[in-house]
């Protein structure tokens, strides 16, 4: 470390505390403090220090406090790279810090609103979060205040994002998922089709748009008994209406974009769209004659027509390792249906008095049920015990569509070729990734404790920001993660076939180890590495002695971390 002088024209030059480095062969520079603002006698002695000096005692450096801080450099850093900072607006400076601490916390830590305050407190604090943002004292009811703050800016915000990540005639992917909450107040919740596997328990439901790339853009909660075909009038509305998209090609998955769906609101609405069809559709496009299965003999992807589906395309996809995957899962549950019938049988056996008919059709019932295999078997009930054997031409006509999706558009081939369409229509994995990530991965969305409508609205929303963070964050660390940085840009020759990963995704997934020869990380525990970087609240005891923060110097991955996403550890403020 040195001290130098910089000159900054006609003011009195900037006096720096400075360390060099060596990056790629080249020596290079960084600040560490800004000591202007010191008596000229305390920089001299800092300065005698430096090189080898005493110019204070061996104990005349005291460290009050250290607070991980790297993670939140990163995360801070990127926030205010991408400009959400000043997305939020200015008009409230403690609110406006307030949610960027509740985002940061999402995405290093998420926990309840309680545990957040106590995280950012100065007096309890876990992190340099509150300190970096000058927040002090920090009460649970600030934190909803501010939530509540951001719920109101929620359309206008979407609005911007809208505007940096769409356009006319770009493609948007759209899907909806569920999260489970704690409680019976809130009037969103309701019992519905839980993908939580929570049996029992109150949801919310809420759909996301993305960029075509996987960028979130937009979210909304709906109540939890919302089928998700109900859910899409609203993102068409606001496609239109709030983002002022006059074009586009909604992506969403059949269970989504239904027939209805398209009559009554896709169509009027004048949007384009990419979906496919449900399994007794493709079945009926069989038996009628306009699929032939053996156009699949020798390819994988064919175009066709139909009069079921006028002025639409149909672009019929055969996965040979999907229909691998699906004959052995069909398999599995036939097995497992038949073992447990054996088990029905044999109990009935050893039963002395005789059930009868009806109570031994409520058993085989709930046996065959269990696994949705009802349609595969032919059973025979008696009075006193049953018969069942498979339903071998039954099986045989599913097995026949194993592998087999039907991706259904409007758009001109002209405009999107059949390989590019599937690929528009593959590219939902994007949102699918969103949604683990915002349900279970980092984020953790759920359980959810608010009660009032709005507020669990508004905790929806903050976490699709932290999520936004995230994926900027990614797209820059891929080098470092095991993410594939490669994945898209050469891709198999055939939309169909499963995307391989690049040549270094996987030397990183055998060696571990980047191009660099360091450790390979996870996004978790990539923050991890990055916490051990901390801030340290020092005083130094000069002739006057003087309080400082002092940064950690990186490690080596925490300095290729820094590096990638463009940010200065040592910029607090």
């Amino acid at each position: 470390m040195y001290i130098e002088n910089v000159a900054n024209r006609d003011s009195p030059p900037a006096v720096l505390l400075r360390e060099s480095y060596r990056e790629d062969g080249k020596v290079k520079k960084r600040t560490l403090l800004n000591l202007s603002q010191w008596p000229a006698d305390l920089v001299e002695g800092l300065r005698i220090l430096l090189k080898g000096g005493h110019a204070v005692p061996s104990e005349g450096m005291t460290i009050h406090r250290s607070l991980p801080h790297g993670h939140v450099a990163a995360v801070l850093g990127t926030v205010r790279r991408i400009g959400l900072d000043r997305l939020l607006g200015q008009s409230e400076p403690r609110l406006r810090d307030l949610v960027l601490a509740m985002l940061a916390s999402r995405i290093i830590h998420p926990t309840s609103k309680l545990a957040t305050a106590r995280d950012l407190d100065a007096a309890t604090a876990n992190t340099s979060l509150g300190r970096v943002l000058g927040l002090a004292s920090v009460r649970e009811s600030e934190l909803y205040a501010a939530l509540d703050w951001l719920g109101e800016r929620q359309a206008a915000i979407e609005k911007t994002l809208a505007k940096r990540h769409l356009n006319d005639g770009t493609l948007v992917l759209y899907d909806v998922s569920s999260s489970y909450v704690e409680g019976r107040c809130c009037r969103l919740a309701k019992l519905g089709y839980n993908r939580d596997g929570k049996r029992g328990k109150l949801q919310i439901v809420y759909g996301m748009l993305c960029a075509a790339d996987g960028c979130p853009v937009a979210i909304e909660v709906f109540d939890g008994n919302t089928g998700d075909p109900s859910t899409l009038p609203a993102q068409i509305d606001k496609l239109k209406q709030r983002f002022g998209l006059s074009r586009v090609v909604l992506v969403g998955d059949r269970g989504m974009i239904t027939s209805a769906r398209l009559r009554e609101d896709l169509q009027p609405g004048g949007l384009d769209w990419i979906t496919s069809l449900r399994a007794p559709q493709i079945r009926a496009l069989v038996n009628e004659g306009h699929l032939q299965l053996s156009l699949f003999d020798s390819r994988d992807l064919a175009e066709i027509s139909a009069p079921d589906f006028p002025g639409e395309r149909l672009i019929v996809c055969k996965n040979p390792l999907l229909a691998a995957e699906r004959a052995r899962k069909r398999e599995d549950l036939l097995a497992a249906t038949e073992r447990a019938l054996t088990r029905v049988q044999a109990s009935l056996r050893r039963r002395r008095k005789l059930p009868g008919s009806a109570e031994i059709g409520i058993r085989i019932g709930a046996v065959v049920n269990r696994h949705k295999v009802a349609k595969h078997f032919r059973l025979a009930v008696s009075e006193r015990n049953f018969t069942f054997q498979r339903d071998h031409e039954a099986i045989a006509g599913e097995a026949s569509l194993d592998g087999i999706y039907v991706i259904r558009t409007s758009v001109a081939a002209t405009e999107l070729a059949a390989p590019a369409t599937v690929r528009a229509y593959k590219s939902l994995s994007h949102v699918e990734h969103a949604f683990r990530s915002l349900k279970t991965v980092d984020l953790k969305i759920r359980p959810i404790y608010h009660w009032l409508e709005d507020r669990v609205r508004a905790h929806v929303f903050l976490c699709m920001l932290a999520y936004y963070v995230e994926w900027h964050m990614r797209e820059r660390l891929k080098p470092i993660l095991f993410d594939d940085e490669e994945l898209g840009q050469a891709g198999p020759a055939s939309p169909v076939a499963p995307a391989l990963p690049s040549a270094s995704a996987e030397a990183k997934h055998s060696s571990k180890l980047t191009a660099q020869g360091l450790p390979v990380h996870s996004f978790q525990t990539l923050l991890g590495d990055l916490a051990t970087c901390t801030l340290n609240q020092t005083t130094i005891a000069l002739s006057t002695p003087i309080s400082a923060n002092i940064v950690a110097r990186p490690t080596p991955i925490q300095a290729n971390a820094f590096s990638l996403l463009a940010i200065d550890p040592n910029r607090t403020q």
